[in-house]
């Protein structure tokens, strides 16, 4: 493990809400638990992030600074939390999808390890690098628990009179399921990002669709793409953004092991490759080879576990085009991206697993954190992404 890991581990976080349990290597990976109404209590709410994050705050003696950046569709408040004051920035994302909760809670125990260690290893991150979270993005979602957010067509039109007579966006939820979305409508917030930082709804580019760019029509992708270009303006890149997400249940390539966690740096298609000529506009910036990178610092880190679950790490799909997520969009800016897509989601595991997905999560970010600090990540061969195995949706699949 990581020796700043270890260090910053070490201190007396034992009696926190949020602390991680130990989790033995025996343990198996994840697994789906079929037509269960599982517990999510482990995890943590709304109105608990808020505490926590004042407590947090306080005890951090200064390092630790929260913010309101913006607020929800139903006016819940978009926490950004920023700690240290180097010169390379890190933005993490989570729970743009409000099932997807295990990245807040990673989250919190590293904002709480940076803000209380007084170790010269927490010291040097903190000179050498400007972390910003954004712990709970969607929050009208996650106390729905649930994917999109909580917003109907009426409401964009309102706000955008130009779509008064466009076909609402593809990615608008409003059909009939477990999760009532006729009822109560929302958007996947992840659908509704453009590399264009100061793009304005046009009513040609409306519904869209999976492959194209989303329009920044949802209070909560407008309150990142701010928070980003702010950054930008501030220090004149964001190095680094990781999103943190679930997935389903899928199985390491070329073997009988569930996937704990996969990764990816790669959302679009490269605008030097064929197909990828609509992002033309973005090539100089693009840096696929950073994003491997950085991939692969969370791989290895992983991998350093030994013969565990810990290692049963994948790589995401790689032939997927989405622009209109916010790694996507945030890329063709510039940003070294990273995905990181825990296996199963609240409704399909509940708390079960919690402790060691957390620490799965937690133990990637810290190898991006700590890699970036001391350099380490620009001496990986960005080629050697490429070997690590691909999720399979069938036991031993290739």
């Amino acid at each position: 493990m990581n020796k700043l890991w270890k260090v910053l581990s070490s201190t007396a976080l034992a009696a926190s809400l949020l602390a991680v349990p130990n989790v033995g290597f025996a343990e198996t990976g994840p697994s789906p638990q079929q037509g269960d109404n599982l517990s999510i209590e482990g995890f943590i709410n709304y109105d608990q992030l808020t505490k926590k994050l004042e407590q947090i705050q306080k005890s951090s003696q200064g390092k630790v600074k929260v913010e309101t950046a913006g607020k929800t569709n139903l006016g819940r408040d978009i926490y950004k939390v920023t700690v240290g004051h180097g010169d390379k920035v890190v933005l993490i994302e989570s729970e743009i999808h409000g099932n997807e909760k295990t990245g807040t809670v990673a989250l919190l125990n590293i904002l709480q390890n940076l803000g209380s260690s007084n170790s010269q290893e927490a010291k040097k991150i903190l000179d050498e690098l400007t972390i910003v979270v954004i712990p709970m993005m969607n929050a009208d979602g996650s106390e729905l628990d649930r994917r999109a957010n909580d917003m109907d067509w009426a409401e964009v039109v309102a706000k955008f009179p130009q779509l008064a007579n466009v076909q609402p966006a593809w990615n608008y939820y409003n059909y009939p399921g477990s999760y009532n979305y006729n009822l109560n409508p929302g958007f996947d917030v992840n659908r509704d990002f453009h590399p264009d930082l100061n793009y304005v709804p046009k009513p040609e580019d409306f519904p869209g669709a999976s492959n194209k760019y989303g329009w920044y029509i949802t209070p909560e992708a407008q309150t990142v793409r701010n928070v980003y270009k702010d950054l930008k303006e501030q220090f004149g890149k964001v190095d680094v953004f990781v999103d943190l997400h679930h997935q389903g249940f899928p199985y390491v390539e070329g073997t009988d092991d569930r996937v704990t966690m996969s990764i990816s740096g790669k959302f679009v298609k490269h605008p030097n490759s064929s197909g990828g000529e609509k992002y033309a506009a973005y090539a100089e910036n693009y840096n696929y080879d950073f994003s491997r990178q950085l991939n692969l610092a969370v791989y290895n880190a992983l991998q350093e576990k030994g013969d565990s679950v810990f290692t049963n790490i994948s790589l995401y799909d790689q032939n997927i085009d989405l622009p209109g997520t916010a790694l996507g969009a945030f890329a063709l800016n510039g940003s070294g991206t990273v995905l990181f897509e825990v296996s199963g989601q609240t409704q399909s595991f509940g708390q079960k697993k919690r402790g060691q997905l957390v620490k799965t999560v937690e133990t990637g970010l810290m190898s991006i954190i700590n890699g970036v600090t001391d350099g380490s990540v620009y001496q990986l061969n960005p080629e050697e992404y490429e070997n690590i195995p691909l999720s399979v949706r069938t036991p031993g699949g290739l």
